[in-house]
C-alpha cells in the first residue's frame, strides 16, 4: 500500500463499503421474506398433518369397531 492515500481513494473506499452494506441489508431482508414465506408454508402443512391424523384415528377407530362385531358375530351359535 502506498504511503500516502489520497481523498478521492478513501472517498471511493468508502462508496464501495457503503453499497456493500446496503446490498446485505437488502439480502437480509429478501431472507427474512423468504423465512415468513417458508414458516407459513410449514405451518400449513403441519395442519394438514394434524387434520390426516385425526382421520386416520378415527378410521382406526371405526376399524376396530367393526372388528369387535365381527368377532361377536363369529362367537354367536349358528341358528
Amino acid at each position: 500500500m502506498a504511503d500516502n492515500v489520497s481523498l478521492e481513494f478513501l472517498g471511493a473506499q468508502m462508496e464501495r463499503m457503503l453499497a456493500d452494506q446496503a446490498a446485505t441489508r437488502e439480502d437480509i431482508r429478501g431472507l427474512r421474506e423468504d423465512m415468513r414465506v417458508l414458516t407459513a408454508i410449514v405451518l400449513r402443512h403441519e395442519n394438514t398433518l394434524v387434520d390426516m391424523l385425526q382421520q386416520v384415528r378415527a378410521m382406526v377407530s371405526q376399524h376396530s369397531r367393526f372388528n369387535d362385531r365381527l368377532h361377536r358375530l363369529e362367537e354367536q351359535p349358528a341358528q
